[in-house]
């Protein structure tokens, strides 16, 4: 069974609870004048600009301890060379809050090719460069020069990632736990909100010494534990034998004349069943990460057993002389929690500073409403688990269908199009599995891969039936879903996908089947290509019954571990055969934790024994990684060149010509791909507009090269 966790909203009030509610969390000295404030109890750093609506983690973090009586301001992009502009709001009371906003620093500024991106969907106008690179990193760094003696702790999902020794896309090494790196008192992983609160109280209460609290890192030990060597509990590869304690040597047996007393199985005895909340499981240090990728690779393995709340054990893994210490994840919210903590009197706007600018992130989300927390479908590439976790966490209907009414009513330039009723997916409302005992000894990374478990409750009942409420609510002219579908459970639900298409659809729906391939797929934990079939099958059949021409457009991704150019040819050949056209694709990027960046890495599937050091074809390498998003756009001429290069270096040169079953045509617009191929094949076909936007969805067959025109669709 999960463990016990005292109610979110059953503390008492601090103090500061006489000075109410703030209209929005102070940014500067003025604001808290306004308010009355001579100083603040925490203050919280993030690299987004401030807007105060749930779906941004340093507005939910800030309301929450706000309703628990604590005076929060916000240091929102702040000047990051200048240590001024952290004390801006005075010294904070208990302690820093820092983190590096709703996306990964590195992830938000740097593309899958290292690129530097040029825009922030989270700053006003979109302006880039308004934050550093390793954003909690420097964060913590002015912190300590601002005020030195507060105490330091860091979350959100740059940190959340960043907990133990990880491999690092953008340096291309092994990067030791961010707590080393910012010195941070505490870390706190995952959705923050138990364990924040517990911060704040035990704080203010004088306890700064906090280590037994689920959901949190720190750098020392804790005493009173068992400790448990990892490689014992999976091996790695070889490992020696730990020596039977009861066996003797020849030798020894003649010197004592007495026989070896037996082991206790053998006298029929039961060993005792271990506490496991006492126990702690030592991982390879992060000197031997660094030195062996088989033991970085059994890291992550052990990281992402140890992930249940129900049955996770403490981890400890050693940096230099330091131990970084890991408590079980936190216990995941209740429904009266959940909706409590999104009913807070969040404005939904951006601070007034940022009102006159426009802010992408905010403008996708504002007319959104979060149902779900979690994910328990456990795809390697995805950061979705190790952060928020597997078990469901969801909200009322009540409290979703009064949010909406509160959209409704006090959201500005709302028009009657709700944008999304979502998560981190769109249809795991409320299921669960079936049993909490079986929840709660479960060690599976996925409850859907590589089949449904026969334990998870998949109905979909209870999302038609939100979903038919919400919709026929005053005002509410359509409601739409943006989160990402997850098909293989959705197809035992026609009645869900009949909903979905015949009024939730704008025309378009976004899909992500990642591959067609069974190896990609199986290093990905996707479902086969056969279910994004059935469902594609349903969604066609509901949306002809309503008179609808609507179309799927699924997501790929290019270069993933698993993945070989033969997979990806047969992948492009797919695309043409169903008359997809994309336009924008995707090239995996190793995340920090992820289970597909420890494949990245290491060359290692975790998921798999790793006795047998069975290695993984892993995509390296700027040529290599530019070929498989190559094929993803086999359609641009630009890519025609390197195409028919591989093609013929694969020995497939019977794909290379202007047939229907052929891949790439023999000529070269001139203009597009090398030049001097340009030069060959300029009067040998119609021309071609470089980057041209092609079909992206289904249902319509593949059209001979040249200039197309761009289906309109909202």
């Amino acid at each position: 069974m999960v463990a016990a966790a005292r109610p979110l909203f059953s503390y008492r009030p601090y103090w500061a609870q006489r000075f109410g509610i703030a209209p929005f969390l102070p940014t500067t000295r003025a604001e808290m004048d306004e308010l009355g404030w001579d100083s603040c109890d925490v203050i919280l750093v993030t690299g987004d600009a401030y807007i105060d609506h749930p779906s941004f983690g340093m507005a939910l973090v800030g309301r929450l301890l706000e309703s628990h009586g604590f005076r929060v301001g916000i240091l929102d992009q702040p000047s990051w060379t200048d240590v001024e502009a952290f004390r801006a709001l005075g010294r904070p009371n208990l302690f820093w809050g820092v983190t590096g906003g709703n996306m990964d620093s590195m992830v938000n500024r740097y593309t899958s090719d290292r690129k530097m991106r040029s825009d922030d969907a989270y700053s006003p106008d979109a302006k880039g460069g308004l934050r550093p690179d390793r954003s909690v990193i420097v964060y913590s760094q002015k912190c300590r020069e601002a005020y030195g003696d507060v105490p330091l702790v860091i979350g959100g999902i740059e940190a959340s990632l960043r907990r133990i020794a990880h491999y690092d896309y953008w340096s291309d090494k092994v990067r030791r736990s961010i707590l080393a790196d910012t010195r941070a008192d505490l870390l706190v992983y995952g959705n923050a909100e138990r364990a924040i609160v517990e911060i704040a109280h035990r704080y203010a209460a004088g306890d700064t010494k906090i280590t037994d609290l689920r959901g949190t890192a720190f750098i020392g030990k804790r005493d009173g534990f068992d400790e448990i060597d990892s490689t014992s509990l999976d091996a790695p590869g070889r490992v020696d034998p730990k020596p039977d304690p009861y066996a003797m040597t020849q030798t020894e047996a003649c010197a004592t004349k007495e026989p070896a007393p037996p082991p206790l199985l053998k006298l029929g005895l039961k060993k005792p069943r271990p506490n496991r909340e006492a126990q702690v499981i030592r991982m390879p240090s992060y000197e031997q990460a660094i030195a062996d990728p088989v033991l970085y690779a059994h890291a992550s393995r052990i990281l992402h057993l140890e992930a249940n709340p129900g049955n996770a054990r403490a981890l400890v893994q050693r940096h230099g002389t330091q131990d970084v210490w890991i408590n079980p994840p936190p216990v995941p919210l209740t429904t009266p929690e959940m909706d409590a903590l999104y009913e807070l009197p969040f404005t939904r706007l951006p601070h007034p500073k940022h009102q006159g600018t426009k802010l992408p992130a905010y403008e996708m989300i504002k007319f959104s409403v979060t149902i779900l927390r979690g994910c328990f479908g456990g795809c390697s590439f995805c950061s979705i688990t190790e952060h928020e976790g597997r078990v469901i966490q969801s909200r009322s209907e009540s409290s979703i269908l009064g949010e909406i009414e509160r959209i409704r009513d006090q959201t500005p330039g709302f028009h009657g199009i709700i944008s999304d009723l979502g998560g981190p997916t769109a249809n795991m409302y409320r299921m669960a599995c079936k049993s909490r005992e079986i929840e709660a000894a479960c060690r599976k990374p996925s409850c859907v891969f590589p089949d449904i478990c026969e334990n998870l409750n998949t109905d979909h009942s209870s999302l038609v039936s939100l979903y038919k409420k919400a919709r026929a609510i005053k005002g509410v002219k359509k409601i739409l879903i943006a989160s990402g579908v997850r098909y293989d459970i959705a197809v035992r639900s026609p009645e869900w996908i009949k909903e979905l298409a015949q009024h939730h659809t704008g025309g378009y729906l976004k899909i992500a089947p990642e591959h067609t391939e069974e190896g990609p797929l199986q290093h990905m934990m996707k479902p086969g290509i056969g279910a994004y079939d059935r469902f594609k099958e349903l969604f066609d059949r509901y949306s002809k019954e309503a008179g609808k021409e609507q179309y799927l457009i699924p997501y790929f991704i290019a270069a993933h571990p698993g993945t070989t150019d033969e997979d990806m040819l047969e992948l492009a050949l797919w695309l043409k055969r169903n008359g997809f056209r994309p336009d924008q694709v995707q090239a995996f990027l190793p995340s920090p934790m992820a289970t597909a960046s420890a494949m990245y890495h290491t060359g290692y599937n975790p998921l798999r024994s790793l006795k047998a050091k069975q290695r993984v074809p892993i995509v390296k390498g700027l040529e290599r990684r530019r070929l498989h998003k190559a094929f993803l756009r086999y359609h641009d001429a630009n890519n025609w060149p390197m195409l028919r290069e591989a093609l013929r270096r694969m020995g497939r040169e019977d794909l290379i010509g202007s047939g229907k079953q052929q891949l790439v045509p023999s000529w070269q617009p001139a203009g597009t791909g090398d030049a001097r191929e340009g030069r060959r094949g300029s009067n040998r076909g119609p021309r071609v507009q470089p980057g041209v936007a092609l079909t992206q969805h289904t249902g319509l067959p593949p059209r001979a090269p040249g200039p197309q025109r761009k289906r309109r669709g909202r």
